[in-house]
Parts: C-alpha cells; sequence; structure tokens
C-alpha cells in the first residue's frame, strides 16, 4: 500500500515505483534511477556526474523516486530513442530544445510533439552540434517510425496524453492516471488487469473470473495475455 500523503499527492497524476515503471516499460530499474535520479561517472580519469533529464512530478518517498504518469510516457520516448540508436547526451540535448519549442517540461508526451517531433528532433540535433555524427537521412525515417508508432497507442487531451493502450493499442486496457492511480486496468470495468490475470491462475477458469468479477470474458482474456507480456519481457 503506498503511503497516505502519496495517494493524495498522486490523485490524477498517477504514482509509480521505479520497479512498477520499468515492469510497465519493459526496461531495467537501474536506467530509471540513472536517468531520473543523476549519477557519477569518471572522464579523463575526474569524477564527473550526469544530472537527471527532469524532476519527477511526485516528490520523492524518503529516498525512493515516484513517478507520475506523464513522467513514465516521457521515459517510454526516451527508451525508444535509445533503442533505435540515439545517446543519452542527444537524447538531452533534444529534451532541452523541445521543452523549449513545446513550453512544457515534460514535451514528448504532448501534442505538439506528436506532430511536429520529428523536426523538433533533428532541430535540436543541429543546435547541440551532433549532425555531424549522424546518418540524418536514416535517422528521419526511424524518428518517424518511433513516435508515429508511439502515439498510436496513446489518447490525447487539451495538448498532452492523458491515457497508454498498453495491450498493442487495443482499447481493452487502459492505464490512465484518473483510474486506479495509473495501475494497468480492464477499460470497461475499472478491475486492475493483475488481479484479474491472478484470479484466473488461481480459478483455471475465464468464464469463472468473468462471473466474480462481473467483466466480460474478453476482458480476462486481454488481462491476462496482458500480464504475461509483462512477465515476459
Amino acid at each position: 500500500m503506498k503511503p497516505v500523503n502519496s495517494e493524495h499527492a498522486a490523485f490524477g497524476i498517477g504514482c509509480y515505483t521505479v520497479p512498477e515503471a520499468a515492469r510497465l516499460l519493459k526496461i531495467a530499474p537501474l536506467n530509471i534511477r540513472r536517468w531520473l535520479g543523476g549519477y557519477s561517472y569518471k572522464a579523463s580519469g575526474e569524477e564527473a556526474f550526469s544530472p537527471p533529464l527532469w524532476t519527477p512530478q511526485l516528490p520523492k518517498i524518503e529516498s525512493h523516486i515516484e513517478l507520475g504518469f506523464r513522467d513514465l510516457i516521457e521515459l517510454r520516448f526516451v527508451a525508444a530513442f535509445l533503442k533505435a540508436g540515439l545517446n543519452l547526451f542527444t537524447i538531452r540535448s533534444c529534451l532541452q530544445y523541445a521543452r523549449e519549442c513545446v513550453n512544457d517540461d515534460r514535451p514528448f508526451s504532448t501534442r505538439r510533439f506528436q506532430t511536429d517531433g520529428k523536426t523538433i528532433f533533428l532541430e535540436g540535433l543541429q543546435r547541440s552540434g551532433e549532425t555531424e555524427l549522424l546518418d540524418l537521412k536514416r535517422r528521419q525515417y526511424a524518428l518517424k517510425d518511433i513516435i508515429e508508432g508511439s502515439f498510436k497507442e496513446l489518447d490525447i487531451e487539451h495538448d498532452a496524453v492523458v491515457r497508454w493502450r498498453p495491450f498493442n493499442g487495443k482499447h481493452s486496457i487502459v492505464i490512465d492516471p484518473k483510474r486506479s492511480f495509473g495501475q494497468p486496468i480492464a477499460a470497461q470495468y475499472g478491475v486492475p488487469t493483475v488481479t484479474l490475470c491472478e484470479a484466473l491462475e488461481a480459478e483455471k477458469s475465464v468464464e469463472r473470473v468473468a462471473f466474480l468479477y462481473e467483466v466480460s470474458t474478453s476482458a480476462v482474456k486481454d488481462a491476462a495475455q496482458y500480464e504475461k507480456q509483462l512477465q515476459a519481457a
């Protein structure tokens, strides 16, 4: 159970510990701690520090990083850009430029980035002086695919991402910060996917679980498949 003060702070924002966010994003918890907590490293024999990419929406609980929903979506883009071959220095530079363009501390999860993300990112690359290190023609296609593919699973309202449909973009499973503190749920019924999956493991019957939780059999099946995808990552 999350602390009471965390619940109040997270109302409508979502609330995720680093392990929870890592599970949903299918990335290593250490990466999230480094990206949002900063880290030390040696450069030319000297100790250096890489600051956080941004300050999370929620305050730390003791020394533990707590993330909001928008943090989760921003991290999803950071992980996708890294997977495409961009380095963290380049992403940091483009993130800063995107903030200036979009006027939002979390620019990747905005409507403006959905429409102009590729242009903003490439202009950020040029401003950072990284263009000589990149095959821009090849990167343009990669950036376009990442941005368009990512936004297919995201719902935008009032110029910012408000929901994520993480089960292959289907509407049956949703991550919505205004519902269940942003945990994955069966969208129509509000039951956490992990609850339906665990019930199915115990009952061994889709129909029985559907009856017990007053949901459709398709909701049970999708919840179970989604949770298995997370477990397999």
